[in-house]
């Protein structure tokens, strides 16, 4: 899907490359966000060229599953920026956090107060030394 590669070009840049007009290419578009396929259009941001040049992947283990500890830990999660992803596990770890800082220093900051808003058991952070491969899409094969 040449939106995947680049949702910014033009309906025309389109057309030329998968051979079909703009009218039907918009109807699809259209069709794929009323169906909710296409959430929405973002950019890709290289977060070291603003300053934030640490990953953590930060995994959570918690002896809490009641549901108002549940709502106080996403909610704290969902307001800390610093957290870019964020998942439910299934296994020995509940959760893990994806998350970039400036530095570690940065990262200590982000898991004071993490830790001061909930009640963790326990928290391991694992430092990102290298960013292999980041895609936010799927190859889509078209038979």
């Amino acid at each position: 899907m040449e939106l995947l590669n680049d949702s910014s070009q033009p309906l025309e840049s389109i057309s030329k490359t998968i051979g079909l007009s703009k009218t039907p290419i918009w109807q699809r578009i259209r069709k794929m966000e009323r169906m909710g396929v296409i959430k929405g259009y973002t950019a890709q941001v290289d977060y070291s060229k603003l300053g934030f040049e640490t990953g953590f992947f930060v995994l959570i283990r918690t002896s809490e599953h009641e549901v108002e500890w549940q709502r106080t830990f996403l909610e704290a999660v969902r307001n800390r920026h610093e957290v870019l992803e964020a998942y439910r596990l299934a296994g020995d770890v509940d959760y893990i956090l994806k998350v970039r800082v400036e530095n570690a220093e940065a990262y200590d900051k982000f898991y004071q107060a993490l830790i001061s808003e909930v009640k963790i058991y326990n928290v391991t952070a694992l430092l990102s030394m290298e960013e292999i491969k980041n895609t936010s899409h799927l190859e889509l094969i078209e038979d």
